[in-house]
């Protein structure tokens, strides 16, 4: 088996969940991944260009023109670390947007960037579990997580949040890295992952293991079939999908229609 085909970990039981290759105690898991984004929290969004070779901000401006933002609408990023989303919401037209991420210290990362400080008064931070939102049933307008969701450990709880804070007519889109479906391309970055990567995370952010980790929880995330079906299971209508880059990243897109 090669390491882009390591199987899921979807039948753990009730106790056990993957954490990358490994299987750990479901109760673990948010310690557990919180100590990787508070070791990368400096780096990380150097560390994205980096890995990607900047590549990411064309899928996150993918993501925000399929969302096509509008004055009147409000914005919930789940995972929204240093603000990434919300700033390119903001800049395209949206309304406002709160950041939301279980992590303080991506949150305090947010906060120092410049560029964000002129939308200061459309933009807010909040310390939040995904799936367990602080939010208001029906509040918000869209609802978004950027490589977010497969660091989450109880996933169907948070497409429930989602699904609960949104308005009806609102959306919910979500940004994640998928399945290459091109046997040369899979191995082109099957060898970048593994071998460049935790490179450069001990280089750039001194913590080779926590990017180890965030490859491999690449690969025993869902399919693209099986997350639209857990969309549609969430209640979400009108579930598509976009796949980018061969692959490597796909967008699900999912409406509540009341």
């Amino acid at each position: 088996m090669s390491q882009r085909q390591a199987t899921p970990k979807a039948d753990l039981g009730d106790e056990n969940i993957d954490f990358g290759f490994r299987t750990v105690r479901r109760t673990e898991k948010a310690g557990l991944v919180r100590d990787v984004f508070d070791s990368v929290a400096t780096r990380y969004d150097i560390m994205n260009d980096l890995m990607s070779g900047g590549v990411h901000r064309l899928w996150k401006a993918a993501m925000v023109d399929w969302m096509a933002p509008q004055p009147w609408q409000h914005l919930v990023d789940l995972a929204g670390g240093t603000g990434d989303i919300s700033l390119r919401f903001l800049k395209a037209g949206g309304g406002s947007a709160s950041v939301t991420d279980i992590n303080e210290s991506m949150l305090a990362a947010g906060r120092g960037r410049r560029d964000l400080g002129k939308f200061a008064d459309r933009l807010s931070w909040c310390a939040g579990n995904a799936e367990a939102l602080p939010f208001e049933t029906a509040s918000a307008d869209l609802v978004t997580i950027a490589f977010g969701l497969r660091n989450v450990t109880n996933r169907e709880a948070a497409l429930a949040e989602a699904y609960r804070i949104l308005r009806p007519g609102g959306r919910f889109l979500c940004l994640e890295f998928s399945q290459v479906s091109n046997d040369v391309l899979a191995r082109a970055y099957d060898s970048w992952s593994f071998n460049v990567l935790p490179r450069l995370g001990q280089l750039v952010a001194g913590d080779a293991d926590s990017y180890r980790y965030l490859v491999e929880s690449i690969r025993t995330f869902p399919s693209p079939e099986i997350l639209a079906d857990m969309f549609a299971g969430a209640g979400f209508a009108q579930v598509r999908v976009r796949r980018l880059s061969g692959g490597i990243a796909c967008i699900h897109s999912g409406w509540k229609l009341d």
